[in-house]
Order: C-alpha cells, then sequence, then structure tokens
C-alpha cells in the first residue's frame, strides 16, 4: 500500500464513527460499498441516540393549494426541506394523532400514515356527509366520527373503513356526551392497535372505543388538575398514553404540564411541566393561547402555539422530562394565507432509501440550528 494511502475502515471502527452521523447523511454513506451498507445497518441496531422528525407540512390557503414541508431532526439539530411532487387536492389537508395525514370530500377519502407519507390510500367517501370529522387509524381500520353537515339526522355518526377488505361498515355512534363537540376542532384523539381514545379538550372527559365489538366505554375524567382549561392527548413508545394540559387561563398562561394514564384505572400520574422561561417564550409570540399543537412519537413530545414560531421539546425518559426550545428558522410565518399541519414519525435508512430512490423525493439540509433554552 504505498505510504499516502490511507488504511480502509471497517469493522467496530466503521460502526463507530456512524453511529454518530446524522441519519440523512448515512443514504450517500450506505452506497458507498457492500462493507458500509452492514456498518450503516449495524450502527442503526445498535444506535440508541435515533429519535422522531417533526415535519411542517404549510399548505396554502389559495388556488393552487401550494403546500411545501419541512423535517426537524433532533439528532443532527438540523432543518430539512423535504422536496416532493405536488399533491392534488389538497385544500382540506389535516393531520391526526401524531402521524395522520388525511383529505375527505363529499366523493373521496385519502390519507397516509407511513412515516414520510411516500403513500396515500384512497377510498370512496363514508356515506355520511361530513366537515370536520375526528379520523383515526386504528390497526388496519379506519375510524370515522362526528363532524357530520347540518343537514345530516345523526351528528354522532361512526363509520370504519376496513384497510384490507376497503368497505365501509357503521358502527355504533358516539356517546351523547359528545353532542355539540363531535369534530376535530373540540376533540383529541389516541390510537394504538386495538383502541381509539377521544377527549373532549375543554373538559378532560375521555371515552374509548375498541373496534374489534364497535363498543364506547367510559367516561374517565382525565383532567387531572382543576386548574387545566385545554388539554390533548397522545401516546408515545411502549403504548403509553399521555396527556398534555395548559393551566390557567388563554389570557394568561400559568404552565404546561405532562401527565401518563393508567389504562386500566385511567388515574393520571405527573411526569413533567414546561420550566416558566419556555412558557414565556410561547406566549411572545402569543398575546391569545387558547390551544397548543402537539405531536408524539418515540419518547418525545413536540409542542407549539398556532404561530408555530417557537416550538418545544420534550424529552421523556426514566424519572422525568429534558425540554428544548427548537428554533423554527424555515416554516411560512402563519397568517390567513397559510395553514400549518404537523405530523411527527421515528424515520428511518429504509424510508429515506425509498423516498430518495423511487419516491422522487429530495432533502435538502439547512445548517444546525443554534440551541435554544433547555432544562433537565
Amino acid at each position: 500500500m504505498p505510504s499516502d494511502e490511507q488504511p480502509p475502515i471497517h469493522g467496530d471502527v466503521l460502526e463507530a464513527i456512524l453511529s454518530h452521523m446524522p441519519l440523512i447523511h448515512l443514504i450517500p454513506v450506505s452506497r458507498v460499498s457492500k462493507s458500509w451498507t452492514a456498518g450503516v445497518s449495524s450502527a442503526l441496531r445498535t444506535s440508541n441516540t435515533t429519535k422522531p422528525w417533526l415535519i411542517l407540512h404549510t399548505l396554502s390557503n389559495r388556488h393552487p393549494h401550494r403546500t411545501t414541508a419541512h423535517a426537524y431532526d433532533p439528532d443532527s439539530n438540523s432543518w430539512i426541506e423535504i422536496r416532493s411532487p405536488a399533491i392534488d387536492d389538497v385544500s382540506t389537508l389535516r393531520s391526526s394523532h401524531s402521524n395522520l395525514l388525511y383529505m375527505i370530500s363529499n366523493s373521496k377519502l385519502s390519507l397516509s400514515f407511513d412515516p414520510l407519507h411516500l403513500t396515500w390510500h384512497h377510498a370512496l367517501a363514508p356515506k355520511v356527509s361530513r366537515i370536520d370529522p375526528v379520523v383515526a387509524v386504528v390497526g388496519r381500520q379506519v375510524v370515522i366520527a362526528g363532524g357530520a353537515y347540518d343537514f345530516e339526522q345523526d351528528p354522532l355518526a361512526v363509520e370504519v373503513y376496513d384497510l384490507r377488505l376497503q368497505n365501509w361498515i357503521k358502527s355504533n355512534p358516539m356517546p351523547e356526551f359528545f353532542n355539540g363537540s363531535a369534530s376535530s376542532m373540540w376533540l383529541s384523539v389516541a390510537s394504538d392497535d386495538h383502541l381509539l381514545f377521544v377527549m373532549e379538550k375543554s373538559s378532560g372527559v375521555t371515552y374509548s372505543f375498541d373496534t374489534s365489538n364497535n363498543s364506547w366505554s367510559g367516561p374517565y375524567d382525565l383532567r387531572p388538575d382543576h386548574h387545566v382549561f385545554y388539554s390533548v392527548i397522545g401516546f408515545i413508545s411502549d403504548s403509553r398514553l399521555i396527556v398534555i394540559g395548559m393551566l390557567g387561563e388563554p389570557e394568561d398562561v400559568a404552565g404546561i404540564k405532562l401527565w401518563e394514564v393508567n389504562c386500566c384505572s385511567f388515574e393520571c400520574n405527573e411526569i413533567g411541566e414546561m420550566p416558566a422561561n419556555l412558557v414565556e417564550d410561547l406566549k411572545r409570540h402569543d398575546t391569545l393561547i387558547s390551544t397548543i399543537e402537539v405531536a408524539m412519537a418515540g419518547n418525545i413530545a413536540y409542542i407549539t402555539s398556532s404561530s408555530a414560531e417557537e416550538i418545544m421539546m420534550c424529552e421523556l425518559f426514566d424519572g422525568g422530562c429534558r425540554w428544548l426550545n427548537v428554533v423554527n428558522t424555515v416554516a411560512t410565518r402563519r397568517s390567513i394565507m397559510y395553514r400549518l399541519v404537523l405530523t411527527c414519525a421515528m424515520v428511518g435508512v429504509d424510508e429515506l432509501e425509498r423516498a430518495t430512490r423511487f419516491e422522487n423525493r429530495r432533502f435538502v439540509v439547512k445548517r444546525p440550528q443554534p440551541q435554544g433554552s433547555n432544562s433537565p
């Protein structure tokens, strides 16, 4: 070997190096050689640092309803522009339980729930005409509840679409408690492979829906603190159901807390509170914070207000939370001309490989962002 030629890197040394590289940079690295491909796979298997991406989908409210997407990768502390083909008919693009994107009209239902939304499923619209229903994926079934137009006789109607059989089934209606609030505007949802949880954001009253027997159970009180005026729910890893609540009132938010729910007793155990300085950061851009947007995956919850200029990342671990203020430097400022939809998911090399090779996606990495305020 010539004296000026470097020895090849392989084995444990290669894996150690690759384990410290941001995920987005592993795609070209994996194509260097077979040994490097194996090194990337091994590094991902042994790494415990991969965290879920937050994706901001910005939608123009004007025709032709142009969309843009930017992802935040916490492992590299970088924003990534996702360049993709235009999506048709996106005027009603919405999100649900962190990683479900969907569009619903009088003729069609379209939904996507893979991490980077590379695949869209299309079905005929449900039989009940709906404008703002609850939509959730439970296992291989799609549940659509409430949100009916005024002319429909049953505002609490529930329909279930089987993704394998590709047919609609009428189910038992929502509990009467939701009469008057049966829309995604007023309700927060969380789902796993078996159950759908539906919570009224203002009261914390929650019911569960079992798709195996089309039955509702509840009510459960998921407002553990009487100072909570608005709350949302979501699942993180290991099927842990989390409640995030705002305390005080919209004109003066006193705090934001997190609780874990015991899904047998429905008792709530406090697991963390947003540091006061981060609450003030949220309030600096929104004098009135009546709602928050939340997306959860892995062990992370991303929390933002309506302006989305400040994004708080809460990493949950045994014994507490670690908070970080993510500097949002990429998304279009919220206005009447734009709408923002959030999703969050674990992204792996397989998804990135498919996106770049077969789905005509390009990922443009921005510079790493300055670290914001954080707290153990």
